[in-house]
């Protein structure tokens, strides 16, 4: 049922005058990538940097918080351009991801992130401190670690995407 729906969604998508505008010239969808990896690499980047310091492998001399509030804010604005390409992509060749399990998972690994991010950033402005007790340091190396995977996942899935085309 859900495939008949997505297949139809996808034909309709297809057939919309902004899907052929996109597919008619050559240089929007090349274009829409390349804002789309660049604003990945921002968020990728922003998100490991505070990450890697709560690990205590980059920044050791400089506090969490202020590690996180000159990288964390970055990330909210540019999930917004990456929201705009993704979705763009999406109507020039709707096949090619809402007929794919692939691109599902890079979604759920992506809810994954914004939710530990989230967190992060919720957590530091209530207790500052709390990531540098002894539980608060074993939880934030832990999520961490996670968040690295977690980002990995999201590019090595949104790159295999074009590996697993169906339809």
């Amino acid at each position: 049922m859900i495939d008949v729906a997505l297949r139809d969604l996808s034909k309709w998508l297809a057939a919309t005058p902004l899907s052929h505008t996109i597919q008619t010239h050559g240089w929007i969808i090349p274009a829409l990538q390349t804002i789309h990896i660049l604003s990945v690499a921002v968020v990728f980047s922003s998100a490991v940097l505070v990450d890697l310091r709560i690990l205590g492998l980059l920044q050791r001399d400089a506090p969490l918080t202020q590690v996180a509030r000159r990288f964390i804010p970055l990330i909210w604005p540019v999930l917004v351009i990456l929201l705009l390409t993704g979705s763009l992509l999406i109507v020039g060749e709707p096949k090619r991801s809402l007929l794919n399990t692939t691109f599902y998972f890079k979604m759920t690994l992506l809810a994954v992130a914004l939710v530990l991010t989230a967190g992060l950033q919720w957590s530091l402005a209530a207790a500052p401190n709390f990531w540098n007790s002894g539980s608060g340091q074993l939880a934030g190396k832990c999520a961490a670690a996670v968040s690295i995977l977690v980002w990995c996942g999201i590019i090595f899935a949104g790159r295999f995407i074009a590996y697993t085309q169906m339809g």
